[in-house]
């Protein structure tokens, strides 16, 4: 990453690693072109120059840049007091004093640190999603891709859900693209096969005894006959321009994947950071568009991570590994009800972080199978170390500093027993990766 701070409060996010052609995601800035730059200003405050540049860079990629241009193959080291500058720009202070913590924890000179920490006291905290780079030109796009009318195989894997399910197969009926198959896969118990009669949809349907997510998702992707995949949930609602949107944001920007925005309740307002196009740093197996020959590619999903969490997580880190391209789509909105019963947390846990009962591993063992894998075991820990307080408090306060810091505190009191749940998925990890991936490839 540009700034070294940045493995302390994204020690396992997908930018933070070089892609297999030595390349990182950001631009370097010499390379750019002027009238970009001149949307991101450069920072003078910075004591060195070349924290300038990759401070530039760096807001280039959270505005939205997405670019063909040379970008970083290495990072050199930075004074202290621009890395605090760096992470008093983008972060909480709460979060900064958690950095001056852990430097102090790890013996790095008291006097050094405490100093850049002050001496940075009056850096205001920004926002670059507030003011993203424009594509003006999208709006007006005519697809190519669109106008040649290739098929999208839409696949929905189905638990227990018939009447949420009867609106999401409602409205892939209204869509304005009309090219396209349904595969859904069942897995409901009883089975209701004269359920899909009522639908005048394409829909080949595919009857699961086992209960189990990525097998489902992987038969289904080697039964499609489309040169596109999207991915869909059983709880969801779209608009009729859903699939329109996701081939035109592929067809835009020359793009690989198309990963839209969730929403949970109807009318919520999109977070700053999906509300503009950019370079997709998560992919959401419940809404995202990629073309097949990707699954040729890099295989199909991990069932290391079956009745677990972020098997999607992990092939989008596979994909941005190999080269692909994945745009966030802020024009492919769906909204996910995330419904209480049936799918995912019928057979497992639906929240990674949060283990259902005491004595259960925390995190799940798949989420530190995946940090342990693709980032090794020091940014693995500085992951847990990093979530798993915060995880303490319910998932509805994810998004209220005040509450995960409460979290911290109250997981310090029961920090024996929390210790425990991260030894356990720590442990249950290690067998994963002694077993090594179980991915399929697509022929």
């Amino acid at each position: 990453m540009p700034f070294r701070f940045l493995s302390y409060l994204q020690p396992t996010h997908y930018f933070r690693l070089q892609r297999k052609d030595s390349r990182y995601i950001f631009p370097d800035v010499q390379s750019v072109e002027e009238s970009l730059l001149k949307m991101v200003n450069k920072d003078n405050s910075y004591k060195s120059e070349q924290a300038q540049s990759y401070d530039q860079s760096w807001r280039m990629i959270q505005k939205g840049y997405i670019g063909d241009t040379e970008t970083y193959q290495n990072f050199e080291k930075l004074p202290i007091i621009d890395e605090y500058r760096f992470i008093r720009k983008n972060f909480h202070k709460v979060w900064v004093f958690y950095v001056l913590l852990i430097r102090l924890a790890s013996f790095k000179n008291p006097f050094k640190e405490v100093t850049a920490y002050f001496k940075t006291r009056h850096v205001k905290r920004m926002d670059e999603h507030q003011h993203p780079i424009p594509y003006p030109e999208y709006k007006n796009f005519q697809s190519e891709l669109i106008q040649q009318k290739p098929l999208v195989s839409v696949i929905i894997p189905t638990l227990n859900r018939y009447s949420y399910l009867k609106d999401v197969l409602k409205d892939l009926e209204q869509q304005k693209y009309t090219n396209f198959e349904v595969i859904v896969v069942d897995q409901s118990e009883p089975f209701q096969k004269e359920f899909y009669d009522q639908f005048q949809l394409k829909i080949n349907l595919m009857y699961q005894e086992e209960k189990a997510l990525w097998l489902a998702r992987n038969r289904a992707i080697k039964k499609s006959q489309g040169d596109y995949i999207l991915l869909f949930d059983d709880d969801s609602r779209v608009d009729a321009d859903w699939i329109a949107e996701h081939l035109k944001t592929l067809d835009y920007f020359k793009a690989d994947l198309s990963s839209g925005v969730s929403i949970s309740t109807h009318g919520a307002k999109v977070p700053a950071n999906y509300a503009h196009f950019g370079i997709s740093s998560q992919l959401d197996t419940g809404n995202v568009l990629l073309k097949k020959s990707i699954f040729k590619g890099i295989g199909l999903f991990d069932r290391q991570f079956e009745k677990q969490r972020m098997g999607d997580g992990e092939f989008g880190l596979r994909a941005y590994l190999a080269g692909y391209l994945n745009i966030s789509n802020p024009y492919a909105k769906r909204l996910h009800l995330k419904v209480g019963s049936g799918g995912l947390r019928q057979m497992g846990s639906w929240d990674g972080f949060r283990p259902k009962k005491w004595l259960d591993p925390r995190p799940i063992p798949s989420v530190v199978y995946l940090f342990r894998k693709y980032h090794g075991n020091q940014a693995a820990r500085l992951a847990l170390l990093k979530t798993v307080p915060s995880s303490i408090m319910p998932y509805r306060y994810k998004s209220n500093s005040l509450m995960m810091v409460v979290g911290v505190l109250i997981s310090v009191l029961i920090s024996p027993l929390v210790l425990v749940q991260v030894f356990k998925s720590w442990s249950l990890s290690s067998d994963k990766l002694k077993e090594g991936a179980k991915i399929e490839k697509l022929t």
